[in-house]
């Protein structure tokens, strides 16, 4: 099949693309690399395949935290099954590795043929669970000839995607192969049923779950909690050079006395780390904070470090949630809206449904230029009543929409997938 073909060069064509950008210094490909050589015998000898295993499998670290309140869900209620948690990018493995939560976490093989009969011949898994995307053909296929099921949850889907395209049959296929899919809204379950695939049904997003489950967590950073302390704080999270270029064109046309700003770029590698303090000379690093070398009356904190973001919105008063001006569009605006935190975004975001919707509720503002975010800082500085409307939008939107993974495990147990014993 010609398509099985194409497939099979682009994923080695994929690995030598990683490979000649790890020969180029670059450490996360040297990441991915690493992490996948010799999987094989490391998976036995950690013992994988001694004990009945439900495997998890997540993009990045975005995905996992989405797909980790259904993973805690079932080691609760399944405590005779182990935990396996993949990974495919390294910023999602080199944060959570050791994880607590699972009981094996590894990078996930390259999809070629022989790797996803190894693969299964080692896990045996009793049931897989896939995290929103990552349609792997040979991985799947294989599960799906030895009748292990599998879910996929928080799944959305777009017009625009292969599965709906004249030649996306190979993917088609593999959603035909999938046991049950969970979807998020109505839109790609009407995309779905319009191509065959009935065995999907809406849940929601889990995500809703992850983020309302922040709440109740007590962690703290204390080397924030100073800096953090007296001012009102606005924490910019996932920004990109666009993002950057507007927060300091803002920040630099006016002063703002009582206010400390903290960006958490998306990209934290030091070429661009310089690129933000060339636009906030006055700022420094978490690094320096740590190191105890950085000026301790500084307003600007620049986060040079992946895995607080979550964390670093509940010490904020405003937010903003980069990624808005890219074609991508914006990154995840739940975790500051489930702390009832206004929310602040470029003009980027219609591929994600809940920004739409936090946008018609006026719980997410939009800012497409300068003025717009001088005026929107304005009201939401020196307007308490405009502050508390916009916070309670969004902390009750997050509120409203809880619920999906219970769906998820009143499935598995009502199909007997897994045993309790």
């Amino acid at each position: 099949m010609l398509a099985k073909a194409i497939y099979n060069i682009g994923i080695r064509l994929y690995k030598a693309g990683v490979c000649l950008a790890a020969m180029g210094g670059k450490k996360k490909a040297s990441l991915w690399l690493k992490g996948r050589q010799d999987w094989q015998t490391r998976m036995r000898q950690a013992g994988l395949g001694q004990h009945p295993v439900i495997w998890i499998h997540a993009a990045s670290l975005g995905e996992f935290e989405q797909g980790r309140p259904v993973l805690e869900a079932l080691r609760l209620r399944y405590p005779g099954y182990k935990i396996l948690l993949t990974f495919f990018s390294p910023s999602g493995y080199e944060v959570r590795k050791d994880y607590p939560g699972a009981d094996y976490v590894f990078y996930l093989p390259l999809d070629t043929r022989r790797n996803a009969r190894d693969f299964a011949d080692i896990v045996k898994p009793s049931l897989a669970i896939f995290i929103k995307y990552e349609f792997w053909y040979h991985l799947l296929t294989e599960l799906y000839i030895r009748k292990i099921p599998v879910l996929l949850v928080s799944g959305i889907f777009r017009q625009d995607q292969l599965f709906f395209k004249g030649y996306g049959g190979m993917f088609k296929q593999l959603l035909q192969q999938l046991t049950h899919i969970f979807v998020q809204n109505k839109n790609s379950l009407e995309l779905l049923n319009g191509i065959g695939i009935h065995h999907a049904s809406i849940s929601g997003d889990t995500r809703f779950d992850r983020v309302a489950a922040l709440l109740t967590e007590q962690q703290t950073l204390p080397l924030v909690t100073p800096f953090a302390s007296h001012d009102k704080l606005l924490v910019a999270g996932s920004t990109w050079p666009e993002d950057e270029q507007l927060l300091a064109s803002w920040w630099q046309q006016s002063s703002h006395p009582g206010l400390k700003l903290i960006i958490a770029p998306h990209e934290i590698h030091e070429g661009h780390i310089r690129q933000v303090k060339t636009l906030f000379p006055q700022a420094v690093t978490y690094s320096a904070l740590k190191a105890g070398t950085a000026d301790t009356d500084a307003t600007v904190l620049i986060i040079d470090n992946i895995g607080m973001l979550t964390t670093l919105y509940r010490y904020a008063n405003i937010t903003y949630v980069g990624g808005g001006f890219g074609k991508d569009g914006i990154h995840n605006l739940l975790e500051p809206a489930a702390y009832s935190k206004p929310v602040i975004i470029g003009p980027e975001y219609s591929k994600y449904f809940e920004a739409v919707e936090l946008v018609a509720l006026h719980g997410a503002l939009v800012v497409p230029e300068l003025t717009n975010l001088q005026d929107y800082m304005n009201l939401l500085l020196n307007d308490p009543e405009f502050y508390e409307k916009t916070a309670s939008i969004a902390g009750n939107y997050v509120k409203d929409n809880k619920g999906a993974t219970e769906k998820i495990l009143q499935y598995i147990q009502e199909k007997r997938f897994l045993s309790k014993e």
